[in-house]
């Protein structure tokens, strides 16, 4: 595969674009990632998007990192019209923590090259405690969702942060209200240095099952 090109799964191409990123989880999987190798500039980029480009099975495009959304929105938008110019590739998806961590990074720029092409555009957040959710966080997805951009979230079940119900209740709640779709909750991948966040795998179904009781079926996440 190309440099920077990752498919894991038939039908969907991710991109690294960059290793840098708002916040450096300890739980994150890809912390020893050989960011530094990757291409850089779109004429670097361009041997992976000639592979999307000749591989007709490839419906949808990824932006990961690191954070995409570190980037300047000049070079995202670049990246994001020589996709939309690929004619098999229906929707681009970008997963991001800025609109979390930094929510002003949610400029009217970004929202122009993210909706601007004939795409779906999907983003998916990373929220692991209601908490995270404050009004600044609300707005910068409301602008979002107000752009006709479908939010999801992830979050990754830790222990002492959300191994807890009512945390995860709430967190769907909110997620909710702000037009956010809870879409995954990630048992802990087993990287060196997060063993003390580890919680069982029979607690959390556990815990998806009392989250069944509260909530409406689209508002519990799948256990992955």
């Amino acid at each position: 595969r190309a440099a920077g090109l990752l498919q894991n799964y038939r039908g969907r191409a991710l991109l690294i674009l960059t290793g840098a990123c708002p916040v450096h989880c300890r739980y994150c999987f890809r912390r020893h990632f050989p960011y530094s190798d990757g291409p850089r500039s779109i004429a670097e980029f361009q041997p992976a998007l000639d592979a999307i480009a000749g591989d007709d099975s490839i419906q949808e495009v990824i932006f990961s990192g690191g954070d995409p959304l570190t980037l300047v929105d000049e070079r995202l938008a670049e990246l994001t019209q020589a996709i939309a110019a690929i004619g098999h590739v229906l929707r681009l998806r970008v997963h991001t923590r800025m609109p979390i961590m930094i929510p002003q990074r949610v400029t009217p720029l970004m929202l122009d090259w993210l909706t601007g092409t004939r795409l779906t555009p999907v983003i998916v957040v990373h929220a692991n405690h209601p908490r995270e959710i404050d009004e600044a966080v609300k707005h910068s997805l409301s602008r979002i969702a107000d752009a006709g951009t479908m939010l999801l979230n992830q979050a990754v079940l830790l222990a002492g942060v959300n191994d807890d119900a009512d945390v995860l209740i709430e967190l769907s709640r909110r997620l909710l209200g702000c037009r956010v779709l809870p879409y995954y909750l990630h048992q802990l991948d087993r990287v060196a240095g997060a063993a003390h966040f580890e919680v069982d795998e029979a607690v959390g179904k556990q815990l998806i099952r009392r989250m069944q009781k509260e909530l409406p079926g689209y508002a519990v996440p799948r256990y992955v």
